[in-house]
């Protein structure tokens, strides 16, 4: 793959494609490519995590690994060509939630946070228009729990323990 290739594929990914072709120009030269066999883990649940994942080609399961709460709805997702895997990583310390592990043979970019904080000072068009974007996912994310909560207190009356 040549950097021009790398580029024109993390355009694809709404989150990166945020920041304009100059900035994922310098991301693109900093990723490094990872192979995956067949049922091989790309990140296990707990680990740190100081870096992103793009999924070239493949597709993870990610999941808990208490089966229990894997078996849960919302718990687990398949991911595919072209996510984004651990975006959080990017932004601020953290642990893997969850493992992520190939379901066939797949290709992913890593992106290692050092990297993507430098980029992100080196271009601040590119920072800002990502913090207004995550600001909104965290908007939406809030009036989505807003909504669940007052549901379940309407489900129970509103009483509160």
């Amino acid at each position: 793959m040549s950097i021009e290739d790398d580029i024109a594929f993390l355009e694809r990914v709404p989150t990166l494609a945020l920041m304009g072709r100059e900035a994922l120009r310098v991301i693109a030269i900093s990723v490094e490519h990872f192979v995956l066999a067949r049922g091989e883990a790309l990140f296990h649940e707990g680990e740190p995590a100081d870096c992103a994942y793009v999924v070239r080609s493949g597709t993870f399961l990610i999941a808990p690994d208490d089966p229990d709460l894997a078996a849960r709805p919302g718990n687990a997702a398949r991911v595919g060509e072209g996510a984004l895997i651990g975006e959080m990583a990017l932004l601020t310390e953290t642990r893997r939630p969850a493992t992520a592990a190939a379901l066939e043979p797949a290709e992913v970019l890593r992106i290692p946070r050092n990297m993507f904080l430098r980029t992100l000072e080196s271009y601040p068009d590119a920072a800002r228009e990502l913090t207004r974007r995550l600001s909104e996912r965290v908007s939406a994310t809030l009036a989505d729990l807003d909504r669940v909560r007052q549901r379940l207190e309407a489900i129970d009356g509103g009483r509160r323990p």
